[in-house]
């Protein structure tokens, strides 16, 4: 699930402050995003350098820095969208907030909590901890003296406009890098939401990027039956690999497929490729929107709280070092 809705936006889109997500910068994209220090993957050192080299250098001894530092932020993360590079109207939802939202008991008797679709221009604020000084726990200072600074990122839920016809998409799935706790609940809701928006073609990639190069991994169709149970199962309905073929023979696959969305599971590597994957169908202006939902259980993607997975990883974790400590 990506910011807005599936059928809302183009760009690569991370799941980012999972609300469900924060789209990645103008400066293109998850290479902004997805590096922390050094990376054994030549794909990491990329991610790093991108991240360095775009960044506004700030001078703190100028009063208007926090402003500069602002305007900053919200261009590097601001939202790539499909009316940057083609022209295409919006047409009214097809997503019912009335499927969504619960009943709610008041004065004794059920009524349907409205809670209305999200305004474009809605943000949420990304750190809500004002740190005293740079040695607070978990301390994440601008600047010397550990300024609060405002971080806001696009805020996640339905739109009222969409940008795509939902009977005539044709979406794909793909998990791509490592097995994580909760893959396959993810393939389930993205599916399910995807049905309720009206979208009935839907396909499953095979074994992460392989699947779109090598002839004998088919499409697999999915819909709410083919996926009602899969969250009950561990690792991955789809199957998972690592690497792939070149960024242009994906491009071409999707292309020959006639896929208009591409939901991409998986790590910052992953993610990189997601990115790269966006921009040649930006180059190409192509209708073909790249959403990425981040999956590790490194928990080592910036802007993220917490991955799914993580949390499994710590656990297993957990038991190993209390297993030795006890011996």
């Amino acid at each position: 699930m990506a910011l807005a809705s599936p059928v809302d936006y183009a760009g690569t889109i991370t799941s980012s402050q999972r609300q469900l997500s924060s789209v990645m910068p103008r400066c293109n994209g998850l290479r902004c995003t997805i590096g922390y220090g050094n990376k054994s993957r030549a794909g990491g050192h990329l991610v790093v350098r991108a991240m360095s080299m775009d960044r506004l250098k700030l001078d703190f001894s100028n009063p208007n820095w926090k402003n500069q530092f602002q305007e900053d932020f919200d261009r590097r993360f601001s939202l790539p969208h499909l009316t940057d590079i083609i022209d295409v109207e919006s047409r009214p939802t097809t997503f019912s907030l009335k499927s969504r939202t619960p009943l709610e008991n008041v004065d004794g008797s059920l009524e349907e909590s409205w809670n209305g679709y999200v305004n474009d221009d809605d943000r949420a604020l990304l750190k809500v901890i004002k740190f005293a000084s740079p040695t607070s726990a978990g301390a994440e200072c601008i600047d010397p003296d550990c300024s609060w600074v405002e971080q806001w990122v696009h805020r996640a839920g339905p739109r009222k406009q969409i940008y795509f016809e939902p009977q005539c998409v044709k979406a794909g799935i793909v998990t791509c890098g490592r097995l994580c706790p909760g893959l396959n609940d993810v393939i389930r809701q993205i599916v399910l939401t995807l049905e309720k928006y009206g979208v009935k073609n839907i396909v499953g990639i095979q074994h992460g990027f392989r699947g779109f190069f090598e002839d004998h991994l088919a499409e697999v169709p999915l819909n709410r039956h083919v996926v009602q149970n899969i969250n009950l199962a561990g690792g991955s309905f789809l199957g998972v690999s690592r690497g792939g073929a070149s960024i242009s023979d994906i491009v071409d696959s999707i292309q020959a497929r006639r896929l208009d969305m591409l939901f991409v599971l998986g790590g910052n590597g992953t993610h990189a490729g997601a990115d790269a994957i966006h921009g040649e169908c930006r180059k190409r202006k192509l209708k073909v929107s790249i959403i990425g939902v981040p999956k590790t259980i490194d928990n080592d993607i910036l802007l993220m709280d917490k991955t799914f997975g993580f949390d499994t990883a710590v656990e297993a974790a957990q038991r190993a070092i209390n297993s030795a400590y006890i011996e």
